[in-house]
């Protein structure tokens, strides 16, 4: 009886230790899987920055605001990847992944940098965008203006309906209501087109104005949004940066 009470003391440390076995042969696999996956998100994530970067039109400030805002809603792709990759930290390694480990922790420090830069000139971009928004709407408001203008130039030479429905043709406009049978009812005619170019006039510079605002609004969230996401993946590559200092070591 004193064997058998012996012996199960050491039966129950023995299953104890075959459960640990298997657990911890379970987190090797699980680890083995998940940095394969990581090292699946860091390969999308080169396709992503081809095709971001082909082609490339710098100096262009509508294409390096497009860059910028690309890079932050793909950052979290290269984030999870690494995070993935690094899990387990030296542990369970194969001897190949040394000089990779080694590489991608200083990627991090890398693209750190980089998302920190990328936000002085999307600020700078903005300004030029918002000016850029300026001038492309006050010459469209300017050609519209010009061309009632010269309708209502040669409006004052028109002399009888027929010119002035062709006139009135040019402004995409109404046509005449009634038809023109003398000189009153002419000059009638042509104070009714007057007063639907002024009107017409008034409505473009309040569209102008209204398209102005949108897109300057537009302009000034995604501005907000990419840069202060490109602020918050800098930061968040630069503690990937730092709490893989053992990569660097390897």
């Amino acid at each position: 009886m004193a064997k058998s009470s012996t012996n199960k003391p050491t039966d129950k440390l023995t299953e104890t230790v075959d459960e640990l076995w298997q657990f911890s042969s379970g987190l090797s696999r699980s680890l083995n899987l998940l940095h394969w996956i990581g090292y699946g998100f860091l390969a999308l994530t080169l396709f992503d920055l081809i095709e971001i970067f082909m082609p490339s039109r710098f100096m262009n400030p509508v294409w390096e605001m497009q860059m910028l805002g690309a890079l932050v809603e793909q950052a979290p792709v290269p984030l999870i990847g690494l995070a993935l990759v690094f899990l387990g930290e030296p542990n369970l390694r194969a001897r190949w992944e040394r000089p990779i480990l080694k590489f991608l922790s200083w990627s991090a420090l890398l693209l750190a940098v980089l998302f920190f830069l990328l936000i002085p000139l999307g600020l700078l971009n903005t300004v030029r965008l918002d000016r850029q928004i300026d001038k492309e709407i006050s010459a469209q408001l300017d050609r519209d203006i010009a061309r009632f203008q010269q309708v209502k130039s040669q409006l004052e030479l028109v002399q009888t309906q027929e010119e002035l429905e062709k006139l009135v043709s040019r402004l995409d406009s109404q046509p005449l209501a009634q038809e023109v049978k003398n000189a009153q009812q002419l000059e009638e005619a042509k104070k009714q087109v007057a007063s639907s170019i002024a009107i017409a006039e008034r409505k473009i510079a309040v569209e102008a104005e209204e398209m102005q605002a949108n897109r300057q609004l537009t302009l000034l969230k995604r501005s907000v949004k990419w840069n202060l996401g490109a602020l918050i993946c800098g930061v968040l590559f630069l503690l990937t940066w730092q709490a893989t200092y053992w990569a660097r070591l390897l």
